[in-house]
Order: structure tokens, then sequence, then C-alpha cells
């Protein structure tokens, strides 16, 4: 990609509207865009990166066994009439249609797919099995805040997974509770992230939150200093003891959730008759589980996790470009090079970004790829050329490197 074809734009000063470090540097640095409270525009820089994360969460997903499809945002009031939530929940968005029918805006996907599954399942032959879908989602949250970190419209990757026994829904539970933490490993936050107790299991006591910690975030969690993993505020005081290792002392934290599990049991399929035949031929509910991840908000706490004063430093895994060249100076051999540098990076298959402007100072360039972030920078000047050498720089470390300019997609790749 030539920069000078790139639609965004980078700000120096930091705007006195924004409530996060990720939010700044998102905005600052030309990812994203907010078109009001809660509501952003992925820009392409954000957009490059929020597919990434998903291919990310995609991969582990498929691999845990689960199918992808795509399920409706625009939900039929008569299905939130039967769970009761209708009524119940704040942050459901209505809205009215011709004819004055009522609609949900879906914040999630429980009075869709539990009906979905209903024309499938018959038999405990039919189970187990687990789909999921990554969706936009409505919530009116009644403060939106921190840039993209709580929104009011953002893509989410929702599992549910329906199961014939108690066990079986168990066993898929704790299974998926290693897959999260592969993901956040891979999105470079697993260090960060707790597995974190919470209130609102249907079969079991708790659910579960995955919570990073960050001075951005709006949850209170408390962190077993001994086992390491974590209670949130709200079921602190009748949990003074950590349920996994039963020890007394805990860290205070500030922190966000980036993801979370919970069993629902039979909660969303008995008010849609989701049932089925066991071996026996009785009728059985079918228990249910469901898994969420806010790809934005993952996006943001990324940030929150990994920036330093000059801007963002993007783990490799999800980065826009893998590398960002620069040419410096005016002259035709350095330009001629630089070009042949980025056709030839290309054809090794390495995203790269081109700094081809000529308007732009070299400190003014050097200033913007910190700010954006992308792992490595590579600078060809008429020194570098002197010695048939680009300049190699990792976003974040101080180390300079002269690379043989037929070895530059070699270094960066290994």
């Amino acid at each position: 990609m030539l920069q000078s074809k790139l639609f965004y734009k980078t700000t120096r000063e930091k705007s006195p509207d924004v409530e996060s470090v990720s939010h700044d540097l998102l905005t600052r640095a030309g990812f994203v865009d907010q078109l009001m409270a809660g509501v952003f525009t992925f820009l392409p820089l954000g957009f490059r990166v929020l597919k990434n994360i998903e291919d990310i969460i995609r991969k582990n997903m498929e691999e845990a066994g689960a199918q992808e499809i795509l399920m409706p945002v625009l939900h039929p009031k008569e299905n939130w009439q039967k769970t009761g939530r209708w009524n119940s929940l704040d942050i459901l968005f209505k809205v009215k249609g011709s004819g004055g029918r009522e609609y949900a805006l879906g914040p999630t996907h429980e009075e869709v797919v539990s009906p979905l599954a209903k024309k499938f399942v018959f038999s405990y032959k039919d189970l187990p099995f687990s789909v999921f879908q990554i969706q936009t989602k409505f919530r009116d949250e009644l403060r939106a805040k921190s840039g993209i970190l709580r929104t009011r419209e953002f893509l989410m990757k929702d599992m549910y997974s329906f199961h014939s026994s108690l066990q079986d829904m168990a066993d898929h539970y704790e299974k998926m509770k290693k897959v999260y933490f592969n993901i956040f490993n891979v999105l470079g936050i697993g260090k960060e992230t707790y597995l974190t107790f919470a209130s609102g299991g249907t079969f079991s006591k708790y659910s579960h939150e995955f919570q990073m910690v960050t001075e951005a975030g709006e949850d209170i969690i408390y962190i077993c200093n001994k086992c390491k993993t974590a209670v949130n505020k709200e079921i602190k005081s009748e949990t003074p003891a950590c349920p996994t290792c039963s020890s007394d002392s805990f860290e205070e934290k500030k922190a966000v959730e980036v993801g979370n599990i919970f069993t629902l049991g039979s909660k969303f399929s008995l008010p849609f008759e989701l049932k089925f035949k066991d071996k026996e031929g009785q009728e059985q509910p079918v228990l249910m589980g469901c898994y969420g991840i806010g790809l934005g908000r993952a996006m943001g706490a990324i940030v929150e996790a990994s920036h330093d004063e000059k801007g963002i430093i993007w783990p490799k895994e999800i980065a826009p470009f893998f590398a960002h060249l620069i040419s410096v100076g005016d002259s035709k051999r350095v330009e001629n090079t630089t070009q042949k540098v980025y056709q030839g990076l290309q054809r090794q298959g390495i995203k790269v970004l081109y700094d081809d402007r000529q308007d732009k100072s070299v400190g003014e360039k050097f200033a913007e790829a910190d700010l954006i972030g992308i792992p490595y920078r590579i600078v060809i000047s008429e020194k570098t050329l002197d010695k048939n050498s680009g300049e190699i720089k990792e976003r974040g470390k101080s180390k300079i490197e002269l690379i043989q300019l037929g070895k530059l997609g070699k270094f960066i790749g290994s």
C-alpha cells in the first residue's frame, strides 16, 4: 500500500475529549473515526486490524469444532417476549416498522439461535454441536465511553453450544476456557488477562469473564495472590476466599472485560421448546452454553496493553501491515531502489506500507511511523545504499540493524 494513497489522517495533539489511551491513539493514528458517542467508523488501518483479529478468532473457533453461521440483527418482538427479556433487558434497542410492528436490534442472539436449533435437533444423535458468528450487535449503553472499549454498536463473536447432558456441557465449557486463553495469547494480551469468577451461571454458581488489567477499565477485579485467578467486584462480598485455591489474599485492579462464557443450561431452550429424545425415547431439554468476544473491545484492549509515549506497538499477528517502508532523500537512486524493495517484499507475501510521500520531512515520517505502530520500520537512504542495505528497526525497540537489500524479507519474516 502506498501511504500517499492511504485513506487516513494523523493528528499530533491529543484530543481533550478522549477517555482512554486506546481512544486517543487509535483516533490520532487514523485507525478509527467517531461518528457519535459509542459509534465508530473503522478506517482502512483499523479495519485491517479488525479483520486480523477476526481471522484469529475464527481459526480458533473452527479448531474447537464450531461451524460459522450468520444470523439476522433484526429480531421479532415475539421471540424476546418468550424469554421475558423484551421488558427486562434495559440495553435493548427497540424499533418500530410499518404497521406499527416492533422489532429488537440484537444485543445478543439466544432468542434467534434457540428456535433455529429447534429445526435441526430431534434426537440425542443430533448432539452435541456448536455454531458461531461474527456479527454486529447493538446495546443501548447508558454511557458509552473509553472509545471502542464500550460502544453502542460493535462487532462480536458469539458462539453457542448445544448438549444432551450436564457433563458434556461442562466438558465443553472447560475446553473453551483454554481456547479463549489461546486467542488472547495470540492477540498479545494473555499475560494481562485473568480468568475471573462472576455470578450468572445457570447450572453452576459462577460464570466466567476474561478481564484484562488496565487503568482504562471500568470493572474492579480481585486477583488471588496465590493462584492468579480473579473474582469480580459484584460477587466479592459473598466470595471472601478464592474459589480455586481458597486463599484469602487478593490484589485489587481495574480491568476491562475482553470475553465471557456462560453455562445457559435450559434457560433459553425451554421457552422455545428446544428438546430432544434421549436413548430411552424420553423428551429432554437441550442444554446450552454461550461464549462471547467483542472484536473492537479486543482491539482497544491490545492498544491499552501495547503502546509507549510515541504511539501504538502492534503485535505482529494483528498489525495492519508487517513492514513500514520509508524512503529518505529525493534522489532517483533512493526512489528506484525503494520501489524495487517494495515490490520484492510484496512478492514474498509481506504486507508493506510504503511511505512514498515527498512532502514530509524525515522527522515527520518517523514520528508518524511510531504513532501507527507497524512492527518493522525499513529505511532506505543514500547512506544505507552505499552499503547495499536497508536500515531495520523493530517498533518498541531501540536496536537498529543494517540488512542487505536481498535479505530484508527473510530477516523480518524469520
